[in-house]
Order: C-alpha cells, then structure tokens, then sequence
C-alpha cells in the first residue's frame, strides 16, 4: 500500500497514455489559432483584440443606425430627427420632450420620429394628426407595452399586466365606480373633508397652495376611493406606504422597473406592507358582508363575465392605479386653477364670486353634485388651467398595425408597426391654430356659442380622448369644484412673488415650488 502511495505521487512520463493527452481538440481550439493569428498580424496581445472588436460592433451599429433615419427607412415613414446614432435620440429625450417638440416641430412638421436605442417614437403633434391615436381600436394602438413599467407599482393581474379582453373588463369595474350615483355620494365625503381642512386656517396667512392642496386631495381620496377603515384608523401608515411607493416612481423606471436601485427596493416594501393592510381589509369586509359607499366596495363586488372576482391582492392593484391615475393631476390642476386665477385676479375672480352669489342665493350654502354641475364658470377656469398645464405631457401608445397621417400641409406618412407613438397634450394645447392667443389665460374661450376646444377633435386633450378618454373626468371636475367653491366662498387670496413655472423635470408636471398665496378669512 505504501509503494502505491508514493507511486501516485510520481509525475506520469511524456508517453504515459493520459486520458487527457488522448482527448480530441475541441472547435475552440482552431478559433483560437485564428485570433492568436490574428493578433499576431496586427502586432498586439490577444487580449486587446478584445475592444478593438467592441469597437468594430459599435461602429457597424452606428453606421446601420444611421442609414436606418435615411437608406434603410420604411418607404414613406415620417422623417427621422437629425441625432447621434444610438444615443442622440435618447439623450435630446432625456434634456425634455417639451424641448425636443420645440426644437423638432419648426423643422419637421407635426409628424417626426426620435430614435431611442433600437426604438423608434413617432410624435404626431396636433388635433390634425393625431385622431388615430385616439379613435385607433387597442389591437391597433394599444396602451399596455408602453406602460408595463406600472406592473411593479399596481401589481400583478391588474391593468396593464393583463390581455386587451380582461383590461377591457377591469376598465368595466372602474366605470363602475364613478357612475353619477357613486359620485352624488362622493360629493359629500369630499365637501366634508374640504370643510374640516379649511376650517383649520386661520383668519389670514401664507400657504404653499400645491402642499396644502396636494394634503387635502389625498385625504379626499382615502376617503372615497381607500374606504372608511383607512381614513379613519389607517390613514399615516397607509399615506407613508403610498408616499413611498409613488417615490418609486423614477425616470429609470420607465425604462429599467426592475432596476436594484433603492427607490425601487422601498417601493416594492411599500407595495407588499399595503398588500398585508388591505388584504385584512378587504377579508372583513367580504367576511360580514358589510358595504361602504367607496370605491374599494366595488372592486371588491366587481365580477368578470365568467362570474369570478379579483383577488384581494388585485383589488389592491386596482385602488392603487385609481389613486395614481389622480392624486397628482388633481392636485396639480387645482393648484394651477388657484395660482392663474389669483394672478388674474381683476379679470378672473369678479366673473368666479358672482357666479358663487348667484348660486348661493338659489341654494344656500348646500354644495352637492346637482349645485357644483351648475358652476360653469369655475368649470371653464378649471379646463383652461387644465389647457395651459396638463400633468401629463405625453401620452404614449404601441403602434401594432401601420397607418397613414395627412398633414395640415397635405403631406401623407406611414406610421409603421412596432414603432411607439406619442401625442403631447401640454404641446399641442399651446399651438396657435389650435387655440387663439394659446399663451394667454382666457377660461372664457370655452363658452357657447363657438367654444374654441370645439372647432376640431382633439382640440382639447387634457383628459385624453377618444377610446381611452380618461373615466375619472368627471370626478375630477367634483373634486376640484368642491375645493375651490369653498375656498371661493371664504377666502381672499393675493400671489406672493411671481407665478411659478412649471417642473418638467418631474413624472408628472406641476408648478416649481414656491407656490405661495396669502389669504384673508371672509364671507362671500
């Protein structure tokens, strides 16, 4: 045993018949004699044949890339913004879509693509041109790829991680939920809240309007859309989780959702500690067959077709889309309504008090949703405000079947498939042939006989349009309504410093902060 030991230990001989030396050569192994070659002829390391053929790749995609805005471009495409291949499209996005339309559309016209990496968005800028994009059937245009970036933020099975037929029926149960019924009983929940908010100023002081507002919106939708056992019982830990889960929101998400950045990681904590909260919610509630008159209450009746339900999670999902689709563009327009007509104050305000004298003296001070449908004037300073700064600058859609677009000057392109499509409300609201003076704050270019957002389909896409007009609209006009026919009827207000410019470098755009206003108790 000793000597088998030590003989092991020995080196094996050149010709002793290792299994190893017997071995066939691989099909590596004549590539490599190729690069070694290679390397050779070209007199360096093998190795640093390495970025020298990552930089042969990348200037091959540069050259493709570039011959794919002019050589290579689907007959009759719009035409492809002058940008460094690869990246120039991507960075003139990241600088901002309001500057990229600024800069595009005197050269382009109102049709024009940006390459984005191996992308291609296709702007169609302007009532003209941009019909399809809201008449278009979802298998023709559809929302859901644009938008998967939501699924980490809404959940799974819910909106935009779910197929045309199911999203179709999930948008069932969310008009299900802002039926004129629903909202005569939401009006009340949200006069309640503006009045116990409003009673907690004093008789005069400064306010930042958007952090008051945005306060008050969210309380008003706890309320309504979350249910009574949130607003009352819940309402920190729930608006904290929310907090987070909207800061999980970033630019890179849109792009990376899965990204291990720490935004990311507090989200998706938030997003499974609401999960626990609204599951124990939701199971009492099906449990005792109690029911509320909120919104949480209909996804939690709601039924497919097939006679199922969503799961308490989904339900969740639901909620969560709900309060993203309008926390901040409520927040942001009735802030914005505030700030125009303040620092319009001697044109504006005298027309918007009248109105609320007038009103009162026919219904007191009751405020509900028949007296808040008959508030046209603040609707119209509402819908211009909305006019001048929507929230949402783009909106986006998947291109799935090519289809043509007629210019105003009668040029005609082909949008073609897989290429993303894009239509800027806060761009083409602001253009003179769509609007008269479109840079000035006139509410009363919405009155009969010639309303101005008339003239033209998709004149006015402050809610979108179309197919996929935004169902909340309605409550929206409420919501804010009821806000400032409260703050109408007992405050003064004054601008301190200048009207704020908007923050297009947020996801969703409002005012840069401050947004100062010094107010003044009063009885209208």
């Amino acid at each position: 045993r000793h000597s088998r030991r030590r003989r092991d230990r020995l080196p094996l001989p050149p010709h002793y018949p290792c299994t190893a030396r017997l071995r066939p050569r691989t099909s590596s192994a004549p590539m490599m004699d190729k690069v070694e070659a290679l390397a050779s002829a070209v007199g360096v390391p093998p190795l640093a044949l390495v970025p020298l053929a990552f930089a042969a790749v990348l200037a091959a995609l540069f050259v493709l890339d570039g011959l794919s805005h002019v050589v290579l471009k689907p007959f009759k495409s719009p035409p492809v913004i002058g940008a460094m291949p690869l990246v120039g499209g991507m960075a003139a996005f990241l600088r901002g879509p309001i500057g990229l339309m600024a800069d595009a559309f005197p050269k382009y016209g109102e049709v024009f693509t940006v390459p984005v990496f191996h992308k291609r968005i296709t702007f169609l800028i302007g009532p003209k041109v941009s019909e399809h994009f809201f008449k278009a059937k979802d298998t023709e245009m559809s929302q859901k790829e644009v938008y998967e970036f939501n699924v980490p933020t809404f959940g799974k099975g819910v909106v935009f991680d779910v197929d045309h037929t199911t999203r179709a029926e999930q948008f069932r149960f969310f008009a299900d939920s802002l039926k004129s019924n629903r909202l005569r009983q939401y009006v009340g929940m949200m006069v309640k809240e503006a009045e116990d908010f409003f009673a907690k100023w004093g008789d005069e002081g400064e306010v930042d309007l958007l952090d008051a507002l945005s306060e008050l919106i969210v309380l008003t939708a706890s309320r309504c859309l979350l249910g009574r056992e949130i607003r009352e019982t819940l309402f920190a830990e729930v608006t904290t989780l929310v907090h987070d889960l909207d800061k999980g929101m970033v630019p890179l998400s849109v792009f990376f959702p899965y990204a291990p950045i720490e935004a990311h990681r507090k989200r998706d904590k938030a997003r499974k500690d609401l999960a626990a909260i609204f599951d124990k919610v939701i199971q009492a509630r099906r449990e005792s067959g109690a029911s509320e008159p909120d919104v949480l209450q209909t996804f939690i009746d709601a039924r497919y077709k097939d006679g199922s339900r969503l799961t308490n999670d989904q339900v969740l999902g639901m909620l969560i889309a709900v309060l993203f689709a309008g926390q901040h563009t409520s927040s942001i327009t009735s802030t914005w309504t505030g700030l125009l007509s303040i620092a319009n104050k001697a044109k504006v305000m005298p027309t918007l008090e009248a109105e609320q004298l007038k009103i009162k003296s026919k219904h007191g001070d009751t405020i509900d949703f028949d007296v808040l449908a008959e508030m046209d004037e603040l609707h119209f300073a509402i819908k211009e405000a909305l006019r001048m700064h929507p929230p949402l600058i783009m909106l986006l859609r998947q291109c799935h079947v090519p289809f043509k677009v007629t210019t105003t000057k009668g040029k005609e392109f082909v949008v073609p498939k897989g290429h993303i499509v894009a239509t800027s409300p806060a761009f083409a609201h602001r253009m003179d042939g769509v609007f008269k003076d479109a840079h000035e704050y006139k509410p009363e270019r919405f009155k009969e006989p010639n309303p101005e957002d008339k003239a033209a389909f998709g004149s006015f896409i402050g809610f979108g349009g179309g197919r996929h007009g935004c169902m909340g609209e309605t409550f929206a006009y409420m919501q804010i309504k009821t806000i400032w026919s409260i703050l109408l009827r007992n405050f003064d207000f004054e601008l301190v410093g200048e009207l704020p410019e908007p923050d297009y470098e947020g996801m969703v755009v409002g005012p840069k902060h401050p947004c100062t206003v010094r107010y003044k108790r009063r009885k209208l």
